[in-house]
């Protein structure tokens, strides 16, 4: 064995090891949140960061952050669920505020942190813009995994989520233009920003849509659910490293990717059972990402770099929220007049106060060139942004939810569904039996016993069903709304189902969704 492989062997045993400490920690940490009630009032990716925290205080080292680890290994995976489990009619419903957010929103507050710490610490324009830049991503990771924990309302979700998706491609195209700024290599100029800008979302847009429909059709013609699991996993990273080698936004790519295959692909290439078990894998997948890159943000703190940066620290904090704030409740308006958004004051302080910074951020400003005298301190202030953002902002986004009245309907929410879901099974469970009874496949005193149990249990829910009706009759649109994404879906499958077979050779778009659409007031 040469010294080269044996090294080689070497390196690939310990970052095992480092990556199995990691995993051992978080799922520690996940396990004992469900073991004591108490720890259940925190959610788990802030108690991972707080956890980090005292593993740095501890000068415990795990395995070191870098841009890449980030942007190319935890950021894909978390962008594509996100984008899959994201319904495209909700999102097109409230797309122009996303957009406002996404694209203005990011220039307000770059501008803004940089003009605040230019004037309050004197710190360079050039410089500031880069502070600014990294903090103009709102984190998709630490606002998804925190909407989801916390059961925010679904408009509140789809807004957030919708926002942070599409953020993250601006803010790093932002990041690119000025981080040559410093260095003198660049002009800035309104056009050249603009050209920029629509060169990366364009290239990402093209590639996405070749792979996710291609995808799409490819899944059409044959049924298992594992190679369709691998093709959404390829798709995710594929995406991404293809539209960055040939000049787009990885990010804007992933999430255009995750909206086709999650909306489009999944419903006319996949049956009910294939969706689901990719819907599953997914899931886990962003349960053991959320689990290692929380854990190592926490981890990656310097408590000396922060201290001796308190003061352009505090200048960032103060100006983000108040940029934030600018640019949420303006947009918000302009939204409200122009597209008669009607999104009110209480969905609009959480947008506020919910714009977490995170992991994003801090893969930006770590990818500071070294040739940058001031990175040092461009780091450590970025780091002392997201530590106030994930954890002071992150533990009073609940009581904040919960003050604003819009946590109040979830439970109701919650437990509804679950009565509708039990019904429908009940519901499947007595055709069964009926039919069983007709093929002679059950005596008759026995499916006498359990066609009593069935009927009696589905007596009780539609008793329940009733009451929760009467205590907030909207749960009534619910069961319209789950209605006709099943019809959608059955029309859909049918469709793939004649391509499958070859008694058509092309995919037919859904009739329903754009009939019910039409006629749906809400919309009209």
């Amino acid at each position: 064995m040469t010294p080269e492989v044996a090294i080689a062997e070497i390196s690939i045993k310990d970052n095992l090891e480092q990556f199995l400490l990691v995993l051992l920690i978080s799922l520690s940490v996940a396990t004992m949140s469900r073991l004591f009630p108490w720890l259940r009032k925190i959610p788990f990716t802030l108690l991972l960061v707080i956890v980090g925290l005292f593993l740095a205080f501890e000068d415990i080292h795990l395995i070191q952050l870098s841009p890449e680890l980030i942007l190319e290994i935890f950021l894909p995976p978390l962008l594509f669920e996100a984008a899959w489990n994201l319904n495209w009619r909700d999102l097109k419903r409230d797309l122009f505020p996303v957009f406002l957010y996404a694209t203005i929103g990011v220039v307000i507050c770059v501008v803004g942190i940089a003009i605040g710490l230019h004037l309050a610490v004197g710190m360079p324009i050039a410089i500031a813009l880069l502070v600014g830049a990294s903090l103009s991503a709102t984190d998709p990771i630490s606002v998804v995994a925190l909407m989801k924990e916390l059961g925010a309302p679904k408009r509140l979700r789809v807004l957030m989520e919708g926002e942070s998706l599409f953020n993250d491609g601006i803010a790093v195209v932002a990041f690119i233009i000025l981080v040559g700024f410093p260095m003198g290599n660049i002009e800035i100029s309104p056009a050249a920003i603009v050209l920029k800008l629509l060169s990366f979302t364009g290239i990402a847009v093209v590639i996405a849509g070749i792979i996710g429909f291609g995808i799409s059709y490819l899944t059409q013609r044959f049924d298992s659910p594992l190679v369709e699991q691998s093709l959404t996993l390829l798709a995710a990273y594929g995406t991404y490293v293809v539209t960055e080698d040939l000049g787009g936004s990885g990010v804007i790519g992933v999430v255009v990717v995750g909206l086709i295959l999650g909306n489009f692909g999944s419903r006319i290439g996949m049956n009910p059972r294939s969706r689901l078990i990719v819907s599953e894998f997914w899931e886990f997948i962003a349960f053991l990402v959320n689990s290692i890159v929380f854990l190592l943000i926490g981890a990656q703190i310097e408590f000396g770099s922060l201290a001796t940066n308190i003061k352009p620290i505090a200048v960032s904090v103060l100006a983000m929220v108040l940029t934030r704030a600018i640019s949420t409740f303006t947009l918000t308006a302009i939204s409200n007049r122009l597209a008669k958004s009607e999104i009110d004051l209480q969905n609009q302080t959480m947008l506020w106060w919910g714009g977490l910074r995170g992991s994003v951020s801090i893969a930006l400003v770590l990818s500071v060139p070294v040739a940058i005298p001031e990175r040092e301190n461009l780091i450590a202030t970025v780091f002392g942004v997201v530590l106030f953002s994930l954890l002071f902002q992150g533990l009073t986004t609940q009581p904040l939810l919960q003050w604003l009245g819009l946590l109040d309907e979830q439970p109701l929410r919650e437990e509804y569904l679950e009565l509708v879901a039990r019904r429908v099974a009940l519901n499947r469970v007595q055709n069964h039996l009926s039919q069983s009874i007709v093929k002679q496949e059950l005596d008759p005193d026995a499916y006498q016993h359990q066609a009593e149990l069935v009927k009696s249990q589905l007596e009780a829910i539609t008793t329940k069903t009733q009451q929760l009706l009467s205590q907030d009759p909207k749960l009534q649109g619910l069961t319209i709304e789950l209605l006709r994404e099943e019809l959608v879906d059955i029309e859909a499958e049918t469709y793939a189902e004649f391509v499958r077979s070859g008694r058509l050779n092309t995919q037919l778009s859904t009739l329903l969704s754009e009939v019910m659409e039409e006629k749906d007031p809400e919309t009209a």
